[in-house]
């Protein structure tokens, strides 16, 4: 079982979200990130927007810390949620979806981001990415 985001997994995981981009019809940016947010991958394709490029390593970074995907931190920081305002101790928190932590065995490893697309699109693809990592993982 891999267990550790080297540049192997890196590579295999940009891939993925690269082919499903592709299928979709949509110019992505991709990000990766260890578990305590420090970025190991970034790739831009064509012509992805230039606000993904500043949000992805954002979203990556910050499903690793939190151990949660972004859309779902987003609902507990509505107003009187149980974490409302945390992202105003962290410029890098996005309440952005298209952010996912990798996880293996209940510990996060890291965690992707995924921009370019509308919420549902960027979702699609990073549920995706997942399913291809517990595959490598297994």
């Amino acid at each position: 079982m891999r267990t550790i985001l080297d540049d192997n997994l890196c590579e295999e995981l940009c891939e993925a979200a690269r082919e499903k981009s592709i299928e979709m019809d949509l110019d992505i940016s991709f990000a990766i990130c260890d578990e305590k947010g420090f970025l190991l991958l970034f790739r831009r394709y064509g012509e992805a927007p230039t606000f993904s490029t500043l949000l992805v390593p954002d979203k990556a970074y910050t499903s690793a810390i939190m151990f949660m995907p972004t859309e779902q931190l987003a609902r507990l920081t509505c107003d009187g949620g149980p974490l409302m305002g945390i992202q105003n101790k962290d410029s890098k928190i996005t309440l952005v979806s298209g952010g996912f932590p990798l996880v293996v065995n209940d510990k996060c490893i890291g965690g992707i981001g995924i921009g370019g697309g509308r919420d549902n699109e960027d979702s699609v693809i990073g549920e995706y990415v997942l399913s291809v990592f517990n595959k490598i993982i297994e």
